[in-house]
């Protein structure tokens, strides 16, 4: 680690990334691929240290949103097959170049890329196209798909199609279930009409984290294993091992006395009647700790102490009520972890895991711990 960065840290707890992967791993098949999403900097943990864990663990596949993050990841020595869910149409010399797989929602795309492949003289390129099946984001509709397949037809040769995938809206959700079931059976028999077609069958993947936990039996080919390896479970009493633990120290410790006035920004912080002793830590709304969570509606833990928040959380750093304990300067302080766990800030926010996880910036370096 950086002496400069020493007082704010992500750490990424290998022994807890592999108990989740083996523990999804557990859920399916032998012969069934894994892919693990890496996009957005791998959920706030860092692509690069987080792909290269997951290669020597032994995943099939990678993917990512953009075709930066991908190209990222080549120029650090990652090997394993990328899809780029997010292709566009603006960089496909950087996808050739660096071997990733475009994900295929349009015609309008799939034919600017057999333009660009046609320019280059490149036969075979691996495609994957997205099948739209109730999500509604991207991917072609059922009434797409003979236009797809004529134009596959007519520039046979030009691409693999090396899988067929689409996205579940509500897998985590049992009231949602009979959509879900409606999500499968469209996938099903839409997959199978292209696979038919094609010179050879593609791998097929529609399951995500809380699909390979509640819906197990249409792993197909492949699943898509994205918040699960980071330690968020979509059932109830399993309790994943957080794989990321926000941790930063102490910068001072400071005791007031009654009449010393007030602590932070907009004089939300008060002091008590008998005095009141803050730590000041170095992370703020910058690094993803949101505003919210200031005073007093978060506690973090020195010590296997809760101490609340107080005052306004910063841009770059917050203070702690911390009136009561030994605490100095260089103490570490967890944000998330193992306690308290990122569910519990999410849930103080009314959002999610993963806005808080990918909130987490570059400028908080990331250490592989075991």
């Amino acid at each position: 680690m950086s002496k400069e960065n020493d007082f704010s840290r992500l750490e990424l707890n290998l022994g807890n990334c592999r108990f989740n992967y083996r523990y999804f791993r557990s859920r399916l098949k032998p012969s069934t691929k894994l892919l693990v999403l890496v996009k957005a900097n791998a959920y706030g943990h860092g692509s690069v240290e987080f792909a290269s864990m997951m290669q020597a663990e032994g995943a099939d596949y990678l993917a990512v949103a953009l075709p930066v993050e991908g190209v990222e990841l080549r120029r650090n020595g990652i090997s394993l097959p990328i899809i780029v869910l997010t292709a566009g149409t603006d960089f496909f010399e950087e996808i050739i170049q660096n071997r990733l797989e475009p994900g295929i929602p349009n015609l309008y795309t799939l034919k600017a890329l057999c333009e660009e492949l046609e320019r280059r003289g490149v036969n075979g390129f691996p495609i994957h196209i997205k099948l739209d099946t109730g999500m509604h984001r991207l991917g072609f509709m059922s009434d797409e798909i003979p236009e797809l397949l004529s134009f596959l037809e007519a520039h046979r040769g030009l691409v693999k199609v090396v899988s067929l995938y689409s996205h579940l809206a509500a897998a985590e959700d049992p009231a949602e279930d009979d959509y879900t079931r409606y999500q499968l059976d469209m996938f099903a028999r839409n997959a199978a009409t292209i696979s038919a077609a094609l010179p050879q069958k593609p791998m097929w993947h529609i399951l995500n984290s809380a699909g390979i936990e509640r819906w197990s039996g249409h792993q197909y080919d492949m699943v898509r294993l994205g918040i699960g390896i980071y330690g968020i479970s979509a059932l109830p009493g399993v309790r994943l091992k957080p794989v990321a633990s926000l941790k930063v120290k102490v910068l001072q410790v400071k005791h007031l006395k009654p009449g010393d006035g007030t602590i932070g920004y907009g004089r939300w912080g008060k002091i008590g009647p008998e005095g009141t002793t803050i730590a000041t830590i170095p992370v703020g709304y910058a690094d993803g700790l949101d505003r919210h969570l200031g005073r007093g509606r978060a506690s973090f833990n020195i010590g296997g102490h809760r101490v609340p928040t107080i005052g306004n959380i910063c841009m770059d750093m917050c203070m702690l009520d911390v009136t009561g304990l030994d605490v100095k300067a260089g103490d570490t302080v967890t944000i998330f972890g193992e306690d308290p766990r990122v569910e519990e800030l999410a849930e103080i926010l009314g959002t999610i895991p993963y806005e808080l996880l990918t909130s987490v910036p570059r400028r908080i370096e990331r250490l592989i711990t075991r």
